[in-house]
């Protein structure tokens, strides 16, 4: 079980490399404007409407397991912020897994959302799902009964905005033992955010729960951060 609260006080470090260089790998197309994950193209959220950029991530990986595929794409929605993108990434990096997809429409009528991140069962139905950033409380409380064979996680930017959240869920009487939060390091996501551009390379070195944190390269810069893991 995961205990509440802080579970890792490393300090964050980040250090720019030499220049490396990652060559194109053809993957798919943009047609339609989906999203390419794993291998697989995902629907975009219909409230999402028209994506106002695209970002693709040349991957590779130290970790026999995340054996990353060469290239991932991720759309950016109008109302959705580049710091969403960079969440997002992140808690692909960590959570991955066989089925791991990004912004996946599940066709389902009965569970109206889009996750940001999901793993989906040979029967289709949600094994894991992820929310990044902004998440409301009544959001959460559906999630719990309409996927009940789920696990749930919230990725926070900071340790704050998870405390805030777990005040709402506390105060409006969310089922306990049943949500996962990871807090991530503010500063980490803001110097992330900073190197995002359209084409991105990603080195995965190491990094998991236990202890959690993470350490990758991106875009030629070394990165290694801890994380929270909390729970409600």
């Amino acid at each position: 079980r995961i205990p509440d609260g802080r579970l890792n006080s490393t300090q964050r470090r980040t250090t720019r490399l030499g220049s490396q260089s990652a060559s194109e790998v053809p993957y798919g197309d943009s047609e339609n404007g989906g999203h390419f994950v794993t291998g697989r193209k995902s629907r975009l959220c219909p409230s999402s409407g028209v994506l106002s950029a695209r970002y693709t991530f040349q991957c590779t990986s130290d970790d026999h397991r995340r054996p990353l595929p060469q290239r991932l794409t991720f759309g950016l929605g109008a109302h959705e912020s580049q710091t969403h993108v960079v969440l997002k990434l992140i808690a692909w990096l960590l959570f991955y897994r066989e089925r791991l997809s990004v912004d996946t429409d599940l066709q389902n009528d009965s569970i109206p959302f889009v996750p940001d991140v999901c793993q989906l069962g040979y029967d289709l139905r949600p094994l894991l799902w992820v929310e990044c950033g902004d998440c409301s409380v009544a959001k959460l409380h559906k999630l719990a009964s309409k996927c009940a064979d789920a696990e749930l996680w919230i990725v926070k930017s900071s340790r704050a905005d998870a405390d805030q959240l777990l005040r709402l869920m506390a105060r409006e009487k969310l089922r306990r033992d049943r949500y996962h939060l990871l807090a991530l390091d503010p500063d980490m996501v803001s110097e992330l955010t900073g190197l995002l551009r359209e084409r991105n390379t990603v080195h995965w070195h190491s990094g998991g729960f236990e202890p959690p944190q993470m350490q990758l390269v991106f875009n030629d810069v070394w990165v290694e951060a801890p994380f929270e893991l909390l729970r409600f």
